[in-house]
């Protein structure tokens, strides 16, 4: 059986888009999804993620939104000292890698505070495929032992799904839309944003309303349905990856 692994981005943004992911796991064919630690609703995720244990947590790095968990960085933050946006890595831009690699391990160790184990590494924004950012995230990767999504070029011996892809749309039309993407591998990472929404998510994310059409592609019966009788995939975390 191919293994199918469908990730949720943003756990912690809002205590909105937590109920979302939440709803999406428990109604739906979500099996997973990614923290980030330094929003607003990253203590209540923590709380949802440790009731349900079935559900795979793993940590969404962050480096292009809300403010940093160390006050003394210089070239990541803006004057207002919260994370630049990603604006300004769209360019030529300079910024000090070791301000990087502190900020994500007091991120990853926030997220252990918390008592959860995490399953695997991906980051806002796809910021862990940029220059000077990439060798970072492989470093935590190699150093906490744990598998990353597969966005980027990776090197021999790290965990990840043989293929990653980010329409969940394409993914989810039907069982051979599905098959087409895995083609012959045997393990896929599906990106999705689903949530509900709140004044965080108006005021703070550029997408908004589209979260509520993934909880609805996410929930639906006709999805859960050929999903989960499908005789060729298997809903699968991170942590299935052998």
């Amino acid at each position: 059986m191919k293994k199918l692994i469908i990730n949720a981005d943003d756990f912690g943004y809002s205590r909105a888009v937590n109920y979302g992911i939440l709803d999406c796991f428990k109604k739906g064919v979500l099996t997973s999804a990614t923290l980030m630690v330094n929003m607003p609703g990253a203590e209540h995720a923590a709380e949802i993620a440790l009731e349900q244990k079935e559900l795979g947590v793993g940590i969404h790095l962050v480096l292009t939104c809300g403010k940093p968990l160390i006050s003394t960085h210089k070239t990541i933050v803006d004057s207002d000292g919260s994370f630049r946006n990603q604006a300004f890595y769209q360019g030529s831009y300079t910024i000090d890698p070791e301000e990087v690699a502190a900020e994500w391990e007091v991120q990853i160790k926030r997220f252990l505070s918390f008592g959860l184990n995490p399953t695997h590494l991906d980051s806002h924004h796809h910021i862990n495929t940029f220059k000077d950012i990439d060798q970072v995230f492989l470093w935590l990767a190699k150093k906490y032992n744990l598998p990353v999504r597969h966005n980027m070029d990776l090197p021999n011996g790290q965990i990840s799904t043989e293929k990653f892809e980010l329409s969940l749309e394409k993914a989810l039309a039907n069982e051979d839309s599905l098959l087409s993407i895995f083609n012959d591998a045997n393990t896929l990472e599906v990106m999705s944003h689903p949530g509900y929404l709140d004044k965080a998510i108006y005021t703070g994310s550029s997408y908004s309303y589209p979260r509520l059409d993934e909880v609805e592609l996410l929930t639906s019966a006709r999805t859960v349905e050929w999903i989960k009788q499908s005789k060729e995939v298997e809903l699968a975390t991170f942590s299935d990856l052998s």
